[in-house]
């Protein structure tokens, strides 16, 4: 590893989340291994997670080497299209929070992503989709500034579409909002990154009017906006 970006992963999980099989403790020794200087540990959270504070205990309590940062982090979807985000009240230690799209952001909470292709399949139009969907992340980074993406856009596939089908003005409002809040600019990937050479900021087309929707249009029991 010879690029300083390189030099740092900010999203490893450990057994505390149930889609991980290394203890903290080994990931530490696979940082080192790897050559690492930074790693942020980072789990699975939600509204009901009870856990944390051993969490952050159990990170302070690791054996770090000479040489590597050791940081502490949750991962938490967004639950909304208001951006709220699925969390509990975190002690402090916890210096960073992941914002996820597990699942799509509902008018009223979350929807799998099955349920999302069935409205759309009804007649939910696409642009409508997107235009919640981004402005829910939107919502989230700048309801919780400071923060990380985590695997941003990851959600598209599973509903049946792609990062091409953002456009350029939905990808330019989301690089604001990550400029404007600052560390939350950092998107971390899983899968999956935004499609190289779209994500510009400061383009004449950013100067474009979209915005995230201030009111969201509620899909009918048949699966279509109302």
């Amino acid at each position: 590893m010879t690029h300083a970006v390189l030099h740092g992963d900010h999203h490893v999980h450990s057994t505390f989340s149930d889609d991980a099989v290394s203890t903290l403790a080994e990931n530490v020794d696979a940082a080192v291994g790897a050559g690492l200087r930074t790693l942020r540990l980072v789990d699975h959270v939600r509204q009901s997670t009870t856990w944390v504070p051993e969490y952050l205990a159990a990170v302070r309590a690791l054996r770090v080497p000479d040489g590597l940062t050791v940081l502490s982090g949750v991962e938490a979807k967004i639950l909304d299209a208001s951006g709220a985000l699925d969390i509990p009240a975190l002690p402090d230690g916890i210096d960073r929070i992941l914002i996820a799209d597990h699942q799509f952001p509902g008018a009223d909470g979350p929807l799998g992503p099955s349920t999302v292709r069935e409205r759309i399949a009804a007649g939910w139009a696409t642009d409508d989709v997107l235009d919640q969907f981004v402005g829910a992340i939107v919502a989230a980074m700048h309801r919780h500034p400071g923060n990380q993406l985590a695997h941003c856009f990851s959600l598209l596939p599973k509903i049946g579409l792609s990062e091409h089908d953002l456009g350029q003005e939905r990808i330019d409002a989301w690089a604001r909002a990550a400029a404007a809040t600052t560390r939350s600019s950092r998107s971390t990937r899983s899968g999956g990154a935004p499609v190289p050479g779209r994500c510009r900021p400061y383009s004449s087309r950013a100067a474009r009017s979209w915005h995230p929707p201030t009111a969201t249009r509620r899909p009918t029991s048949a699966g279509t906006p109302a």
